[in-house]
């Protein structure tokens, strides 16, 4: 990934947005592993892939809800990598090349989080700074991961200007626009 490419993090309001999660705490496709667990980063190329990926990943295509409670303390902002980073690659012919498909590792629900674990600790023991892979919720974009021991919150600069506070006013209306063509509605907390 060169320098100055942009994409976006969707997170809880508890970090930063360049702030890596230190773990141990939660489980997800990618992390955590290791002893002392190392810290990690997710980010998406996209706004949508970014919402996708966090608050649309347990919604069933056919559509659903989204409460209050998943939104209230998210909150959504553009990072810009200042340095080359390498990545490795989980998507298109890299996953034939690695003899595995993206119902193997990048679109496999939860329960096989302990195997696509793995490929993650493989990634970060050959030297790799992050993984890249296709959005399992918006596979037009791609959505990264970077390993907090390889790359600092420094490595990456927020751009001024772009955060959303899902909570209230016209971000929550983005929330709501966004989600409603697919076929999810937006809860909004009470007053």
């Amino acid at each position: 990934m060169p320098a100055t490419t942009g994409m976006y993090r969707l997170h809880d309001n508890r970090f930063r947005t360049n702030e890596f999660n230190p773990g141990p705490k939660g489980a997800g496709r990618f992390h955590f592993f290791g002893t002392p667990a190392v810290p990690v980063l997710y980010t998406a190329a996209t706004e949508a892939a970014a919402v996708a990926e966090t608050l649309l990943r347990n919604i069933p295509v056919a559509g659903g809800v989204i409460s209050y409670g998943d939104y209230q303390s998210k909150v959504m902002a553009a990072l810009e990598i200042k340095r080359e980073v390498r990545l490795a690659s989980f998507l298109g012919t890299d996953l034939r090349a690695l003899k595995v498909g993206p119902e193997q590792l990048t679109t496999t629900p939860g329960q096989n989080y302990p195997q696509t674990r793995k490929w993650a600790e493989a990634a970060h023991a050959a030297g790799f700074d992050g993984i890249a892979w296709m959005s399992r919720q918006d596979n037009s974009d791609r959505a990264y991961m970077f390993f907090g021991d390889r790359v600092t919150e420094g490595d990456f600069e927020v751009v001024p200007g772009s955060g959303r506070i899902f909570a209230v006013g016209p971000d929550l209306d983005w929330l709501t626009d966004f989600c409603a063509p697919l076929h999810i509605e937006v809860l909004p907390g009470s007053a």
